[in-house]
């Protein structure tokens, strides 16, 4: 079940929410530092990490399931922000080069739906971003933040997912290791914490982000054999038609024909005669 979108913002407008946004933005823009002339999808309540975005990408939009309602985006500017179908986005196959999906895999009801989709609109050699809640972290053990809704994965949970959906996974990293509480002596040492986190507690960060590729089979033949094939079949005789056996059309004789028996007509031409 996806949380809702008044509730999303309000976490990320508290102080959990800015520690949770500048740790993961900070992973984010190390994975894609140079999105320009690219198209830039993020699926679920992504706004508060498209933002660094705006100004560098070619085209940004932002995609809130129906579940989870809509909200203007960016306020200060022309909307960019629809509400979708997570199970049927409306845009072109392959139409998109870069994809970030937060606060949507943890709470759709369609799930395989959802990742056919994201498989469907990612170009060939685009990249997509998930980024979930840790099951092995504590901020997926606390439902006062969103990370504790929903369906949590570990690494290896959501590495399968994204083979079985037909991506490769390319990058893993997990983020935000302090706590989850609002403490202004947390907070302040969150820089800190997560030094010390992805050096010796990487399984425990409150989240897992995993980088992937869109996987494409070409089918590869064999030109010379093909050819060779082919000229076989060209100089390949013609089948010539077979008589059949004479026996096998029943001999019909007429019975308006005089007979010719010898015996009848003692071999005299003239007893072929009429009278």
């Amino acid at each position: 079940m996806f949380s809702d979108a008044v509730d999303l913002r309000d976490f990320y407008d508290a102080p959990l929410g800015h520690l949770a946004r500048r740790m993961i933005r900070r992973q984010v823009r190390e994975m894609w530092p140079d999105l320009r002339g690219q198209a830039l999808l993020g699926l679920g309540f992504t706004t508060p990490y498209l933002r660094p975005f705006r100004g560098e990408a070619d085209r940004v939009l932002a995609f809130m399931p129906a579940q989870q309602g809509v909200l203007h985006w960016p306020p200060e500017g022309p909307n960019l922000s629809a509400l979708v179908d997570e199970g049927e986005l409306p845009l072109e196959d392959a139409s998109i080069d870069r994809i970030l999906v937060v606060h949507a895999l943890e709470g759709t009801e369609q799930r395989a739906a959802m990742m056919s989709e994201l498989w469907r609109v990612l170009a060939a050699n685009g990249r997509i971003l998930f980024i979930a809640p840790n099951r092995r972290g504590l901020w997926a053990r606390f439902d006062h933040t969103p990370f504790g809704h929903g369906q949590p994965y570990t690494v290896g949970q959501l590495s399968r997912l994204l083979k079985d959906s037909r991506f490769t996974p390319t990058r893993t990293v997990n983020s935000v290791y302090t706590p989850p509480y609002t403490s202004g002596l947390l907070i302040r040492s969150a820089p800190a914490i997560e030094r010390v986190g992805e050096r010796w507690f990487t399984t425990f960060g409150g989240v897992v982000m995993i980088e992937a590729q869109k996987q494409v089979y070409a089918i590869r033949r064999d030109r010379k054999r093909v050819l060779a094939r082919a000229r076989e079949l060209i100089s390949s005789p013609r089948p010539r038609p077979v008589s059949a056996p004479r026996d096998a059309y029943p001999t019909t004789v007429s019975t308006n024909q005089p007979s010719t028996n010898k015996h009848q007509t003692g071999g005299n031409p003239a007893c072929m005669l009429s009278p």
